[in-house]
């Protein structure tokens, strides 16, 4: 089994990447929108974390979360989110049958891809680099034309606090410097 090598800085910014599995369009359903915000209400009561941005795609979501100060662990935030997700939606009829032997075999579900991609957010402009990367993802999938048009999305939070202008990114793609690395979605 590979040994993954995570960075275990407490209290740090993160940006990560978590995909559905075989790109099934899953969130565009209310009952799995749903289940993933009680999944993520139910965590953050037992394992804190801020929830800095996000954007829920169809098929993927990107999102930037702080942890406290003396905690690293992000990793057992995912898997409880992913496993109140699965309890919640197991019954749902896309979810049935799909399963390859290796799933099977390690008891996962046909809701998740395994794993999740991350990246520690290292200074202001590697945060605002990704908060822009993470806004702009609808209008880069061609889900709507404009960023302010995609309803799941803390760009509406962040141009309420005048961060962003409502027509930001409108007229032309914004300059997301990919030094840091993005994940593929």
């Amino acid at each position: 089994m590979p040994n993954y090598r995570r960075d275990q800085t407490p209290g740090a910014t993160w940006f990560f990447t978590v995909v559905a599995w075989e790109r099934q369009a899953i969130f565009c359903k209310d009952v799995f929108r749903e289940a993933l915000r009680q999944a993520i209400q139910k965590t953050r009561i037992r394992h804190a974390f801020c929830i800095d941005a996000w954007v829920l795609l169809p098929d993927h979501l990107h999102c930037v979360w702080t942890l406290p100060e003396d905690d690293a662990d992000f990793s057992l935030r995912w898997k409880l989110i992913k496993q109140f997700v699965i309890r919640d939606c197991s019954n749902q009829d896309f979810a049935k049958g799909k399963l390859s032997s290796a799933k099977k075999q390690r008891r996962e579900s046909s809701i998740w891809q395994r794993r999740f991609w991350e990246h520690k957010i290292r200074d202001e402009k590697d945060f605002a680099n990704h908060l822009d990367y993470l806004h702009y993802n609808p209008v880069k999938h061609e889900y709507c034309k404009k960023v302010s048009a995609w309803p799941f999305s803390s760009f509406h939070h962040y141009q309420a606090a005048g961060i962003y202008p409502e027509n930001w990114a409108e007229s032309e793609v914004p300059c997301i410097d990919n030094k840091y690395g993005f994940g593929e979605s």
